[in-house]
């Protein structure tokens, strides 16, 4: 069957924004002091649909290149199609990095203009289960003074979220004291995570493992590099019961997580729609951690997380990441958790994101257009 041409992709746009961090940020292995958020916007049919990831300018370079000008003519409700397309244009330059990120970027985008054309949330498209999801408050950085960890944790607890996180392993000897410092100000009942970001060797980690667990820490993320299989396996079966290992986040290709599950290096996966081959990587790679029985939990871009949280019951909790959160609210004027957990708006078609354009010329440092002739 012939597709429809009221369907036909018109126009892809992309931008470039470089966001300042509202202080220095700092975890395990790196610091920085911006976000680069690359913008998508797919026009079809009178509407446009909007989606972002975080990375290099690159990330717009290829997608101005190489990915929009395979995508602009087709048909927007052949997400799959479109996805298959770009992974193969994509061969001869790698899979995983930059590459994965502006496939993401596009894939987010293309589904959110078929949700808008059929007026659901992307969520419901999905074959929602449920309309909110908890989340866990993410921050801490490792650069942070003592004052300003406790307050932004405690902070965290008093809007009714019931977990947070830190980052530790940029040194190691101090880390210790500021899980100690942060139980204090955040209580007993509230869930303590910790996030090392691969910087540790695994005698460290399961050593601060030991020391952590006497202040219930019950995550432990990264605690030594994704790349390390049989170390993160070790991490694992060795860690103090009732602290579960998690990993994932830099995952790109399904064979990451494949290889990740095989291994039995995880008590939890993590996955980002933003890395991992946008909507539809993220369901094949969720299919595949429910084969394994590993239960799910996203990372970062906690607006376009919900959704996917919400139509998948393996999804346990989002990342609240304090960068994102902010970003998401300047950029989209996102609502944050209320009572603890993140709700979709069932009224509002697609991601639910409408682009303050103020703010994202403010920021912008590029922008493309490619249009259908």
């Amino acid at each position: 069957m012939p597709k429809s041409r009221t369907r036909s992709i018109e126009r892809i746009a992309v931008s470039t924004l470089d966001i300042p961090t509202d202080q220095p940020e700092q975890d395990g292995t790196l610091s920085w002091q911006k976000t680069t958020v690359v913008l998508v916007e797919v026009a079809a049919a009178g509407l446009s649909s909007l989606a972002y990831t975080y990375a290099d300018a690159s990330t717009a370079k290829l997608i101005e290149d190489t990915l929009a000008p395979l995508i602009v003519g087709e048909d927007a409700f052949a997400t799959q199609s479109a996805f298959t397309k770009m992974r193969i244009a994509t061969r001869n330059v790698g899979g995983d990095g930059v590459t994965a990120m502006a496939i993401s970027a596009v894939d987010l985008a293309l589904w959110d203009l078929k949700a808008r054309m059929l007026e659901l949330p992307v969520s419901i498209l999905l074959g929602g289960v449920k309309t909110s999801v908890p989340v866990y408050g993410s921050g801490g950085f490792t650069c942070y003074d003592s004052q300003t960890l406790q307050r932004q944790l405690a902070g965290w607890g008093e809007q009714g979220i019931a977990m947070v996180k830190i980052k530790v392993g940029a040194r190691p000897e101090h880390d210790l004291a500021r899980v100690r410092e942060v139980r204090a100000a955040i209580g007993e009942r509230t869930e303590l995570f910790v996030d090392a970001n691969g910087a540790h060797s695994v005698k460290r980690a399961l050593r601060q493992a030991e020391e952590f667990s006497r202040f219930g820490v019950s995550w432990f993320e990264e605690p030594v590099s994704s790349d390390n299989l049989d170390g993160l396996r070790f991490v694992r079966e060795h860690a103090p019961v009732g602290m579960e290992v998690a990993a994932g986040e830099y995952g790109y290709r399904l064979n990451s997580f494949l290889n990740l599950l095989r291994a039995g290096a995880v008590d939890v996966m993590q996955l980002d729609v933003t890395r991992c081959g946008g909507v539809t990587g993220f369901l094949r790679a969720a299919h595949l951690c429910e084969a394994f029985q590993i239960p799910l939990s996203t990372h970062c871009a906690p607006a376009l997380h919900v959704h996917l949280g919400c139509a998948l019951q393996t999804v346990r909790h989002l990342e609240y990441f304090h960068d994102h959160a902010r970003i998401e609210s300047m950029l989209f004027a996102a609502a944050g958790p209320r009572g603890g957990r993140l709700e979709i708006d069932a009224t509002a078609p697609g991601f639910g994101l409408a682009l303050e354009r103020s703010q994202v010329a403010r920021y912008r440092v590029s922008q493309a257009e490619v249009a259908m002739r």
